[in-house]
């Protein structure tokens, strides 16, 4: 028994932070449901894992959502459902009748969870937005590694992924488990601006507290310091190097063969462009691999950049099993990791509709009420 079976959730089909979300709940047993609209592009039915990937684990159903037959359908399924996810814009759920004050009214118990990117309160509720706007007005964006002072959004990780989809899936945990103690759903109402501004929490605290520590730390840990960066090595690959504490430098240091008596004081910061030239030298001098050797069973903080088909293969990710080979095909392993109830990787359809029927006839429609709204392709 993985911790959310038999829990049923409702994903309006989305983009990135709510299929993430959901995807982490099914992964820990939550049967998830997702409500696709009807295409008009046959090709659109069929997908590989490249063009949902966080369909794993989960059924779902076409809908066509501007018929009063097809939000029926939709009805019938948050009725009979403990979470939704709600990827739509401020709104949109209301218009359709399937808002939470409706959906919580027939189903007091239901968690409903609304994912966007201003949230649903603030002058910006209906404004149009993308990772980078949600970094930027958070403060997040300003003390991210920088290139030649202009600011450089990194890819999804910190906004649709961390700063959404995972704190989105936190907060219907959250809800379920206050339920077993009340009997009662609510609203959550996360906005993507709200994880990320959280994440950024000790910036915060050190920025009112000690400002000077703050531009310290942007420094060494924004890829400025010569101890706190990637080097290129001689194959034209490269290695990251973090020893900020002394020993862990002095071990560095060791291991490059730069005599320590040779090298100006890392605590003189106007120095850290000459040492940061000498370890670049020093790096240039072997291929990855021959210094990942080198490094190997030290404490200097120095491990290669892997790209996306290496690091599967590393050994430490292998022998903890940070990769499940899925289909042929290498896929993160379900995280975090419980000793006695851990995730799993559920199978992906074949296509988006795939489970219509199945689904439909656990509602309680008979097969010919089936046969006939495919057939006026209500559903697909």
């Amino acid at each position: 028994m993985r911790p959310l079976e038999g829990i049923k959730v409702v994903e309006m089909a989305g983009v990135f932070a709510v299929p993430y979300s959901a995807m982490l709940l099914a992964d820990f047993g939550a049967d998830v449901v997702v409500v696709d609209r009807v295409s008009s592009d046959k090709a659109d039915h069929h997908f590989t894992a490249m063009g949902y990937p966080f369909d794993r684990g989960k059924r779902s159903i076409r809908v066509d959502l501007k018929s009063s037959e097809g939000i029926d359908v939709v009805k019938r399924l948050i009725h009979a459902g403990d979470v939704v996810l709600d990827s739509y814009r401020p709104g949109v759920m209301e218009s359709l009748g399937i808002g939470p004050e409706a959906s919580c009214k027939v189903n007091p118990r239901l968690i409903y969870a609304r994912l966007t990117g201003w949230g649903q309160t603030g002058p910006y509720t209906h404004k149009a937005g993308h990772d980078m706007n949600y970094l930027a007005l958070s403060g997040a964006l300003s003390i991210l590694p920088n290139h030649g002072g202009q600011p450089v959004p990194p890819l999804s990780y910190m906004g649709d992924l961390s700063g959404g989809g995972l704190f989105c899936a936190l907060g219907v945990v959250l809800a379920l488990m206050e339920r077993e103690k009340s009997g009662k759903g609510q609203v959550v109402d996360h906005a993507m601006l709200d994880g990320i501004a959280n994440l950024s929490t000790p910036f915060y605290a050190v920025s009112k507290q000690n400002p000077g520590l703050l531009r310290l730390m942007l420094t060494v840990l924004g890829a400025k310091s010569p101890y706190y960066q990637c080097y290129e090595t001689r194959d034209g690959k490269y290695l990251s190097v973090g020893p900020v504490e002394a020993r862990f430098y002095d071990e560095l240091l060791a291991r490059l063969g730069i005599c320590a008596d040779t090298i100006p004081s890392r605590d003189d910061l106007k120095q850290w462009p000459e040492i940061t030239e000498r370890i670049r030298q020093a790096f240039k001098t072997k291929r990855r691999d021959e210094w990942v050797e080198i490094f190997e069973g030290s404490d200097a903080c120095v491990e290669p950049v892997l790209d996306l088909q290496e690091a599967p293969a590393h050994p430490h990710n292998a022998a903890r099993g940070v990769f499940i080979t899925k289909d042929g095909v290498p896929t993160p392993a379900p995280a975090p990791r419980l000793t006695r109830t851990p995730g799993n990787i559920g199978e992906m359809e074949a296509f988006r509709g795939q489970g219509t029927r199945d689904v439909m006839a656990e509602l309680g429609y008979t097969q010919e009420q089936i046969n006939a709204l495919l057939e006026k392709r209500i559903v697909e």
